[in-house]
């Protein structure tokens, strides 16, 4: 078995896992990043289209020029980058130091050893069986991500006439995509009374094509033995059903964070994220293990959790040169218009950015942050709705004890 040591190990090599290395490389350590692809980027090499990088780099990019571009800092700043490696298990020593095993086709098995840890692993998709769509498992249905893959990646197209199920950004990005390459889309079906995806991606991807969607809807049934032959709508309010001809069908239903290794670790879950819970360092329950972007909560823009990841890989880099970071003593909760609150606690006497993602729509909110019971900030929002997340720096005074977000429409 082949040994390797650093200072700080990432594991995932996508948008998040390069900025967390660049961050830590940058502040002196030595970095490794694992990944089991053959490229950097993760899914950012499948989405053709632009709109990445305005908040990371000043600039619009497609999603593989801003995998390039985030390599090459992580690269630049000094970490190395391990490809075609995937991490069968990850342990603590009695010293507190790391160890991941890695199993690769090249290499063979590689103990790596890390004073500290970034998890950047990302999500996946949850699929027809997730929400449970009866019909044969005929041959036409995909996840939205899958389809995407196979034609920005390969080339090939999936179907001629399509019905995506559910309105995720990934799915209206989909949606428009089909539609540049000849793909009739009959609808856009969603559960909800209002779109999963941003703003922009339903007026970009299904207005401009006008392409129907359909709300507080659900597909019912997909019929079809050998290949989708069509699908059974049902209208949730009047509970009218209706078919769509179809020979393919996406779904596009909501993301699960990828932390099968934390899970194995026993690093405490938060059920409302589906990622571990972390204070303000991004920092787990166990000292010396960080997560960051969506395999701690689903982000929106690829930015955000680049910015995220960055704070992890630096405060990992800070872990491995002192064994230790500042207590997070002061815990963080929210009202019920907030689905969650990121991070789970902070550091009294520091500035913390916190995240959140709303339960309601409305015009105009405030968000208010509560320190013991004591108003210590505020924020005004506009077009408050569940599939943008807010955000909101607090300085958080030394000695709290508890920090609560209250979010309130205003009228």
């Amino acid at each position: 078995m082949k040994q390797l040591n650093c200072d700080v190990a990432v594991i995932g090599a996508g948008g998040a896992g390069l900025s967390a290395a660049a961050a830590a490389a940058a502040a002196g350590k030595n970095v490794v990043v694992i990944d089991r692809e053959e490229s950097c980027g993760g899914v950012l090499c499948q989405c053709i289209h632009n709109g990445f990088g305005l908040r990371y780099f000043n600039e619009e990019l497609t999603g593989p020029e801003y995998a390039l571009r985030m390599e090459r800092c992580a690269r630049e700043s000094g970490a190395r980058i391990m490809l075609g490696e995937t991490v069968g298990s990850v342990k603590r020593h009695s010293d507190n130091t790391l160890e991941a095993t890695l199993f690769s086709a090249a290499n063979g098995v590689t103990q790596l050893n890390a004073k500290a840890m970034v998890f950047a692993t990302g999500c996946r998709e949850r699929t027809r069986a997730n929400i449970a769509v009866p019909g044969d498992r005929s041959a036409g249905v995909y996840t939205a991500g899958s389809a995407q893959k196979l034609m920005n990646l390969t080339g090939m197209l999936p179907g001629k006439r399509a019905v995506i199920v559910g309105s995720g950004d990934i799915g209206l990005i989909m949606a428009r995509r089909c539609r540049w390459s000849g793909i009739e889309v009959a609808a856009v079906v969603e559960i909800l009374p209002e779109p999963s995806g941003l703003p922009r991606n339903i007026a970009q991807c299904l207005r401009d094509f006008d392409i129907p969607l359909l709300l507080s809807h659900r597909c019912a049934r997909i019929m079809g033995r050998n290949r989708v032959e069509a699908v059974e709508i049902e209208n949730l309010i009047t509970k009218e059903r209706f078919t769509f001809q179809c020979d393919t069908v996406l779904f596009s239903v909501g993301l699960i964070p990828e932390n099968e290794l934390l899970k194995s670790m026993g690093v405490a879950m938060n059920p409302a994220t589906g990622g571990p819970c972390v204070d303000g360092n991004c920092q787990c329950a166990l000292p010396g293990i960080f997560a960051a972007g969506n395999s701690l909560h689903v982000h929106d823009l690829v930015d955000f959790a680049s910015l995220e990841a960055r704070r992890a890989g630096e405060a990992a880099a800070e872990y491995a040169s002192r064994g230790k970071l500042p207590s997070a003593d002061a815990e963080v909760s929210c009202s019920k218009s907030l689905k969650y609150a990121i991070p789970n606690k902070c550091v009294p006497g520091s500035a913390c950015e916190f995240f959140f993602r709303p339960t309601v729509s409305c015009a105009r909110a405030k968000l208010t942050a509560l320190a013991d019971g004591q108003e210590i900030a505020k924020k005004m929002c506009i077009s408050v709705r569940p599939a943008e997340m807010l955000a909101m720096k607090a300085e958080i005074p030394a000695g709290s004890a508890k920090v609560e977000f209250l979010l309130e429409e205003c009228k």
